[in-house]
């Protein structure tokens, strides 16, 4: 599994958050006691129980912060970029919206 860029993490979870999302965030690992996944200190049935017959998407991203950023060319305005989109096209797009 590639590891991502902490900083491109947080802008996806923002904008996870923008969209009333919900996300968990912290080191993946298994309690002794009683066999239950935990993301952190929160269980992840106990987290997808509040979920239930709610249409999801679970995202699951590990961070890393010595991965090399990986330079693009935005398809729409040429220029480039690191990260999950380009900056400048999200400007103009927020901009526009009005928001």
């Amino acid at each position: 599994m590639t590891a991502y860029r902490k900083a491109s993490i947080r802008d996806l979870a923002t904008a996870a958050y923008e969209l009333n999302g919900r996300f968990l965030q912290g080191i993946v690992r298994q309690d002794k006691e009683d066999g239950r996944w935990l993301v952190g200190n929160t269980s992840i049935e106990e987290w997808l129980s509040r979920h239930e017959g709610t249409d999801v998407t679970v995202i699951v991203l590990p961070m890393a912060d010595d991965q090399p950023l990986q330079t693009k060319v935005c398809t729409t305005c040429g220029r480039t970029y690191t990260g999950v989109e380009c900056p400048h096209c999200r400007e103009v797009r927020t901009r526009l919206r009005g928001r």
